[in-house]
């Protein structure tokens, strides 16, 4: 990553101006006499989407379709930097540029392509440009140096708390318009070293398919496949990877032993697969519960429903997690849910409205709640149902709707007071929305403001 966003950073660098919130333009339309309306393409890059794998690439899915969704948005052409698997049918309106595959030059020559297509012709207002990861940031800011529009990064957890090692980068992050976190926590912690100011950043939490994740009976297949049959089962679903060691594996293994002296027949379900798998499998192996802990490895979409119907507790008790869609999915199959206090579980659980919330580093506090749960297992699961309804696909694409609409609605700060932050100042006095979440500000904030002065 270093060679080549120091490269692209120095085109900007060198002539770097301030960044000033542009002013809402519009489209002229001749068909209807010269009246203007307003439409807006949108660039967005990404690490994957469609045809990716994992929690970031259903996000980007999900934010694609609802940007094609939206009637003030004319296109989207969306730039991915990986494809894990084959890729699924597009929305209207998205151009999916699979050109950028294969490598990094690919990539930025794809995203260049896309900014000069882009790039306002005097009737066209420019485009917002979205960056799904903060590692591409340096070609997310090249492109808007081509096309003028402003630049939104969306942040998801981890990879966002601290400063990167690579400065350029860290930079980067001060040159950006505004950004979308997942969390509350996420947006905290981004602020803290980011340099940007604190009332900065949008709220936008992940969702999950109602229609696809609903209660339902045990797999009699699956049970016989592991072996499950009259078994309590805690589950755990994340990829096993040596800088994942966050997710809470190790804690749950490490009460096994305990656990199992309280509840005779239980069997811990690891679904998932990477390079920690052989550590976990040894360190079960030295706790004397290996017979008890069944790795499934990596599954298929298809089938996470059914793994998440054998479990009687989906326990994740997670020290890193930005947000957890897991969760979520557990929740709307019926299944109760044990988090964490300390990282974006809180948001996920609205903060121990849908689960249990512990602190990871008490085995004994996630112990008692593992038996809490389980003791109450038969019970609010239609509760549980009823509160995921909060990340419904619907209400994600209602909060991409209101931050599209913040984004396009915003006056231009030169016409108040010559400022590229003048908007900040105000935020954090502006209503919240239906969601209680804060939310930028918009025209009527602005007149609201002149009132006062």
């Amino acid at each position: 990553m270093r060679g080549w966003s120091r490269e692209v950073y120095s085109h900007f660098v060198s002539n770097a101006l301030p960044i000033k919130r542009r002013g809402r333009r519009r489209r002229v339309d001749s068909s209807n006499g010269g009246q203007s309306t307003t439409g807006y393409d949108v660039l967005m890059l990404l690490s994957d989407a469609f045809g990716g794998f994992g929690g970031i690439a259903k996000f980007n899915r999900d934010f694609l379709i609802a940007l094609c969704a939206n009637p003030i948005i004319e296109r989207v052409v969306a730039v991915p930097r990986v494809a894990s698997q084959k890729s699924e049918p597009l929305p209207p309106k998205l151009t999916y540029a699979t050109s950028a595959l294969g490598s990094k030059a690919h990539f930025m020559s794809a995203t260049l392509a896309a900014a000069r297509d882009l790039r306002p012709n005097g009737k066209s207002a420019a485009p917002i440009i979205i960056c799904g990861h903060i590692n591409l940031l340096p070609a997310a800011l090249v492109a808007r140096k081509i096309c003028s529009g402003r630049v939104y990064l969306i942040i998801h957890g981890i990879e966002a708390w601290k400063p990167l090692r690579n400065p350029i980068l860290n930079a980067c992050v001060r040159q950006i318009d505004d950004f979308i976190a997942v969390s509350t926590v996420t947006r905290r912690r981004f602020l803290r070293w980011s340099g940007l100011r604190q009332d900065q950043g949008m709220i936008l939490p992940d969702c999950v398919d109602l229609s696809i994740f609903t209660p339902g009976p045990k797999s009699i297949t699956l049970m016989e496949r592991y072996d499950l049959e009259n078994r309590t089962v805690l589950l755990t679903l994340g990829r096993l990877a040596t800088e994942e060691r966050y997710k809470g594996v190790d804690e749950v293994l490490e009460i096994m032993p305990s656990l199992i002296q309280e509840i005779p027949n239980i069997a811990y379900l690891i679904v998932g697969d990477g390079s920690d798998r052989i550590r976990l499998e040894q360190k079960a192996r030295q706790l004397g519960v290996a017979e008890r802990i069944i790795f499934a490895g990596r599954i298929s979409d298809e089938e996470k429903v059914d793994h998440y119907r054998l479990a009687d507790a989906y326990v994740m008790p997670s020290s890193g997690e930005g947000f957890g869609i897991v969760y979520l999915e557990a929740l709307a199959c019926g299944i109760p849910v044990i988090g964490s206090k300390i990282d974006g579980s809180r948001d996920a659980l609205r903060n121990g409205r849908l689960g249990i919330l512990v602190n990871p580093t008490d085995s004994a506090e996630l112990r008692a709640a593992i038996l809490q749960t389980l003791a109450a297992k038969d019970q609010g699961a239609n509760e549980r149902r009823n509160g995921v309804e909060y990340f419904s696909v619907d209400r994600f694409r209602q909060r991409v709707f209101e931050i599209i609409d913040t984004i396009t609605t915003a006056p231009s700060l030169d016409k108040m007071d010559g400022s590229s932050t003048g908007s900040r100042e105000v935020a954090e006095s502006m209503p919240a929305n239906r969601d209680g979440q804060r939310r930028t500000t918009g025209p009527q904030d602005y007149q609201r403001l002149r009132a006062k002065s």
